[in-house]
């Protein structure tokens, strides 16, 4: 099965190396992206929005032979949501990696445009609760390879037109609470909480359950591992077999 790759705001597709083996292990087709505009200039980003990125998943998707699986990283969980919207029917399940999906209108988040793009901010810039689980060597490695995104693409608007996507089966993976505390947290959530709550086939799943150790980082979250006829995260989190025909989301 193809597995499609979303970053978080910040990065490109090498921030998902560290998963590419244990995909290819079992079987799959892992296809990490990187999102237009990225560490471009204002010149050249200017106009993008998080619609392109949403559109160049559906691109990736239209490309597939057969269902995929959408991977959204934090932000990137807004462009899985969106893509899902536009294909439920070609999407076997989401994954959203410390994020949740977010609702019609729904944006990522508000940070500094500099010299017409926004770069990453550092890490003062984020609640020590969010970043808590991030030690001096990863926030130093992912510092170094962060990339400016397009000035639009954090508080654009995204737009939910199609109610089936909350039958396409979503996996939530967090590094920070445990599948007892986060249904309640997302609870006050708003719109956030209402849209989790329509999806039909939602599970909770932690890192900490799967692997023993967490992180906001795609390179040291849980090793995602993918059954021919269904979805799973390791055997401590199995997911129900898709059907034939899940704030403000985190940062990064």
């Amino acid at each position: 099965m193809d597995v499609i790759l979303i970053p978080g705001l910040w990065l490109d597709a090498s921030s998902w190396d560290d998963m590419l083996p244990a995909l290819r292990a079992a079987g799959h087709s892992p296809r990490p992206l990187t999102l237009p505009g990225v560490g471009a200039p204002a010149a050249d980003s200017a106009e993008i929005g998080i619609a392109d990125w949403v559109d160049a998943v559906v691109a990736e998707i239209d490309a597939a032979s057969g269902p995929v699986v959408l991977v959204g990283h934090s932000g990137g969980g807004n462009v899985a949501w969106g893509a899902a919207d536009a294909r439920p029917e070609r999407v076997a399940r989401v994954v959203f990696v410390d994020t949740v999906p977010p609702p019609h209108g729904g944006t990522i988040s508000e940070f500094d445009t500099v010299d017409g793009v926004v770069p990453f901010p550092g890490w003062d810039f984020f609640d020590d609760d969010d970043v808590a689980d991030l030690d001096a060597p990863t926030r130093a490695a992912t510092a170094q390879r962060t990339r400016s995104v397009p000035a639009r693409v954090p508080t654009d608007p995204l737009a939910l037109t199609d109610g089936r996507r909350h039958a396409v089966p979503v996996t939530i993976l967090s590094g920070a609470l445990n599948a007892e505390t986060l249904p309640g947290v997302i609870a006050e959530w708003g719109a956030f909480a209402d849209e989790s709550r329509r999806s039909t086939t939602r599970r909770w799943c932690t890192s900490a359950a799967v692997t023993g150790r967490s992180s906001h980082s795609p390179s040291r979250s849980p090793t995602l591992s993918y059954a021919p006829s269904d979805v799973s995260v390791r055997s401590q989190c199995p997911m129900p077999r898709p059907p034939s025909t899940g704030i403000t989301a985190p940062e990064m």
